[in-house]
């Protein structure tokens, strides 16, 4: 079975500043990957050149062997830095949306995990601590029933408690064959539901290794090694 992302020598520049220098890399199916670097690494661009809001500058991007476009996009569920969602909107309005815009959305997997976070679906979102939104967005991308979930930084603004029900939504919320990419700085709260990792740093990719190599082979937590690698 191909991977779900294969990325050739791809670059992409900013004017004078490259935000991504020549990496390679490819993703399996059914992993959860940690993008892992500190910020301004380059994770966010990499993360939206995957979703089609950039284009590489130089190199190769394949989505399931396509260049990403209206088909990618399809099998692609993308949980961005920053909200989107329009505060007005009641949750269920928000659900109802996105069921009819995309075919893979599975309405009854959103209002059980809504359940399980005890969150109102007739409330709106401009009632809501920026957790509990942070909690709705992330509702809204894992109940789509994609081949790759892209989270960009997904429980950077939220605290401690959150943060476990989010990474529990995560973990429990993904078909077996799926894969999820995990953009975050904040190694030590996701080490542990992680397959494999992904070290990058001024857009170079600094380490790809399995969570069970660094902590078996080398007999150290990823957190650990990232802050040997990064020295921080």
């Amino acid at each position: 079975m191909k991977p779900i992302l294969e990325c050739s020598k791809v670059t992409k520049r900013y004017g004078n500043k490259t935000a991504l220098d020549n990496i390679s890399l490819s993703l399996e199916r059914g992993k959860i990957i940690g993008l892992l670097g500190p910020n301004g690494s380059g994770k966010s661009t990499l993360i939206k050149l995957i979703n089609g809001l950039l284009v590489p500058t130089e190199g190769t991007l394949l989505i399931n062997g396509l260049l990403p476009g209206p088909e990618t996009k399809k099998i692609v569920s993308y949980l961005p830095e920053r909200t989107y969602l329009i505060p007005w909107m009641k949750v269920s309005d928000i659900i109802s949306y996105f069921a009819d815009f995309y075919e893979d959305f599975d309405k009854s997997r959103a209002y059980d995990m809504l359940q399980r976070l005890d969150i109102n679906p007739s409330d709106r979102l401009k009632t809501m601590s920026k957790g509990t939104k942070e909690k709705v967005q992330l509702i809204l991308v894992m109940s789509r029933r994609a081949s790759l979930y892209c989270l960009d930084e997904p429980i950077a603004g939220v605290d401690p408690a959150a943060r476990d029900y989010i990474l529990s939504t995560i973990i429990n919320n993904y078909d077996e064959n799926a894969t999820i990419l995990i953009s975050t700085h904040l190694i030590s709260d996701v080490e542990n539901i992680l397959d494999d990792v992904i070290f990058i740093k001024n857009g170079h990719i600094r380490l790809i290794d399995s969570v069970e190599n660094i902590r078996f082979n080398q007999g150290k937590s990823v957190d650990t090694l990232f802050r040997e690698v990064f020295k921080c």
